[in-house]
């Protein structure tokens, strides 16, 4: 595969390979935009089934959280990590610990949360490694699993689109598909 190429590349800053043989660590971080602060994004746990996929992956979901900060008027850009591996399986302390490592070499340019495949427990892991971590339990401090905010701001996000039809002022009547149902579904 040809990064540079790669229709997802999209002028993406950095781009880390990360590997830990005694972890068993295989991981991506994606840095796409760091122009109005550090790249935020989660970590997500997937048995992507090859290389390019996770790769692809990567770099579409990092471009959109710059997007997703732009937006909401964040002082944030985006980025985004992927392990690979199966979450119910391949997890581990130490695994974590690792990427935590990965993450504290980029000296505060990503900061990484929990994402499909890994929650708060997995986070307090990478928080032992480095500071540049979000999502953490409530019972350390953290906000704990995200999934009911990230449901309400899609409502919130669905309510406004209303707004550019003429004469509907709530979700009533409308109908919605849903793609990806995880936990905030």
């Amino acid at each position: 595969m040809n990064l540079f190429a790669n229709k997802n590349y999209c002028n993406h800053e950095q781009l880390i390979f990360c590997h830990d043989p005694l972890s068993k660590l295989q991981a991506i971080i994606a840095i796409h935009n760091t122009k109005l602060g550090p790249a935020i994004g989660g970590c997500r746990m997937y048995p992507y089934a090859t290389m390019d996929d996770a790769i692809d992956d990567v770099l579409r979901l990092s471009k959109g959280m710059t997007y997703k900060s732009a937006i909401a008027g964040l002082n944030f850009g985006g980025g985004k990590a992927v392990i690979i591996g199966d979450p119910h399986k391949d997890s581990s302390e130490l695994l974590f610990r690792t990427f935590g490592r990965y993450v504290q070499t980029l000296s505060g340019r990503y900061i990484t949360c929990e994402d499909v495949g890994t929650n708060p427990k997995m986070m307090e892991f990478v928080r032992i490694e480095t500071r540049h971590v979000v999502g953490l339990p409530s019972y350390i401090g953290g906000l704990g699993d995200p999934s009911l905010v990230t449901a309400y701001g899609t409502m919130l996000g669905m309510k406004a689109s209303l707004k550019k039809l003429p004469g509907k002022e709530d979700l009533t009547n409308i109908k919605v598909a849903i793609q990806g149902v995880g936990n905030f579904g």
